[in-house]
């Protein structure tokens, strides 16, 4: 490309900005080396776009190992007031599949059986199609427990959905505790799990 090196710079930033826009997931480094070449400094592309950014109602993010378009929060009412259709974003979950989706994240991989002694409760097996149908859910290896029935695990797409970069980023479990969300006491004693380590699903 024949341009002065602040035109060069400002092309870079633009295609950036239009394959992050364009893209339905998070973009790896790896893809935008791939339009500007190895040579760039994506990490520098990438904050003179967000200070260029700054006062828009829109920024990007890194989420799930890549960067996306995002609206910010400030404005998700004025969203929500609108009732326009948005492209992708959270699913609206009932309560208690946001909490089932809460306690995979922490225990997986799990059992549904494990679920519905969390919760005292069946978790049935329509919950889970809808928390794997807004693909939040993937299926994990199988318990080694009689049966050998499935287990559930979180996706890529929970993480950038819930604008996460790995499953280190959930909330501190003594926190949801404190805050009386979710019992860790209760729940290793009655289903003998351990929380989710730093491992990416």
């Amino acid at each position: 490309m024949d341009l002065p090196p602040e035109l060069r710079w400002r092309e870079w930033m633009l295609r950036v900005e239009a394959v992050i826009f364009a893209a339905a997931e998070p973009v790896g480094r790896e893809t935008l080396a791939r339009v500007v070449g190895k040579d760039c400094s994506i990490d520098l592309l990438i904050d003179d776009l967000q200070e260029a950014l700054r006062d828009r109602p829109y920024e990007i993010v890194f989420a799930a190992g890549g960067w996306q378009h995002r609206t910010r929060p400030a404005y998700a009412s004025a969203i929500r007031a609108s009732q326009a259709s948005t492209g992708g974003g959270a699913l609206a979950l009932s309560d208690f599949e946001a909490m089932v989706l809460v306690a995979i994240a922490y225990f997986q991989p799990i059992t549904r059986g494990d679920l519905s002694k969390i919760f005292g409760r069946e978790v049935s097996r329509d919950t889970i199609a809808s928390l794997r149908g807004a693909n939040f859910l993937a299926s994990g290896p199988r318990s080694p427990t009689p049966g050998a029935p499935y287990t559930y695990v979180t996706t890529k797409h929970f993480l950038t959905a819930f604008g996460m970069e790995t499953l280190r980023d959930l909330p501190d479990i003594e926190a949801l505790e404190d805050a009386g969300l979710l019992s860790r006491t209760a729940t290793a004693a009655e289903t003998d799990l351990a929380p989710a380590g730093d491992d990416e699903p």
